[in-house]
């Protein structure tokens, strides 16, 4: 069963238990395994209560930084659950690739396609993916493939929030409990806009330069040559400082932007998403 490493309210026991029971019901599970908050506390909870009877399963395409991908293997090895790393290549797909409103059906469909594929492989019975409760509230048309496909959801079923999810990671000792949400470089790019490897690449490494020095809570958002930059609303006095501002401006310069911009309202999940209802 699941060891905690501190107490946790009687409602997340609840909770908790209910998730228990709902991994020895499936028997075996082939997590969608990206190394974020959701899906390792998902895959360390499944391991923890069935054991080998759980393989994670990681879709590689050019919209995962290799620091993501890093970060997914070690989280595998140090806690010795099986791992299939899949090459996947969503640009493939017209409606990825021009990246309209339903970019992440497409994205989900493929990667978990691969993830029932490995399942199969291995004599796994469900597939399952990290959504919870609190990810109903916005528009993810990625759900509607995971319908699809017969995905499972176990930490919606089991009632789990986000606030739920990083409390209980953290009383198991993981360490993605503090990770910052994380989305993949194609939710940079306003819909509509044609997404390419190599505008994948200038997001990665303008990222990257914001998370060397500091900024490890931020969004590129991508406008054709535009860079809107995302950081929480404390951290803009640092990023808006003559030395760190002409860095940053020199950097992006140098990847491709022809303009470097600061987004005022600081960092929000899915700004991209402000597009499709003018009146959010």
């Amino acid at each position: 069963m699941i060891e905690l490493n501190e107490p946790i309210t009687e409602a997340l026991q609840g909770k908790l238990k209910q998730l228990e029971v709902y991994f020895l019901d499936l028997g075996s599970l082939a997590v969608g395994f990206s190394g974020g908050v959701d899906s390792s506390f998902l895959l360390a909870a499944a391991h923890a209560v069935l054991g080998d009877r759980v393989v994670a399963v990681t879709g590689a395409d050019a919209s995962v930084p290799e620091r993501e991908l890093e970060e997914a293997r070690r989280f595998c090895r140090e806690r010795g659950i099986r791992h299939v790393i899949c090459a996947v290549d969503p640009l493939k797909e017209e409606g990825y690739r021009n990246n309209s409103p339903d970019r992440c059906y497409f994205c989900k469909r493929g990667i978990f396609t691969e993830v029932r594929r490995v399942a199969e492989e291995n004599g796994i019975g469900y597939l399952a993916e990290g959504s919870n409760l609190d990810d109903m509230g916005d528009y993810r048309p990625g759900l509607r493939a995971v319908a699809e496909l017969e995905v499972k959801s176990p930490l919606r079923a089991a009632g789990l929030t986000k606030t739920d999810i990083r409390l209980l990671s953290k009383a198991m000792g993981l360490p993605t409990w503090s990770k910052p949400a994380y989305a993949c470089l194609a939710s940079r790019f306003v819909y509509g806009e044609e997404i390419t490897e190599e505008k994948l690449r200038m997001i990665d490494h303008a990222e990257q330069f914001l998370i060397e020095r500091g900024f490890f809570e931020e969004r590129v958002r991508l406008h054709e040559k535009i860079a809107r930059i995302e950081v929480p609303p404390k951290d803009i006095p640092r990023l808006a400082s003559d030395e760190v501002r002409n860095a940053v401006y020199a950097e992006f310069r140098k990847l491709g932007f022809l303009f470097v911009t600061l987004d005022l309202k600081g960092y929000h999940t899915g700004s991209m998403n402000l597009t499709l209802n003018k009146n959010r």
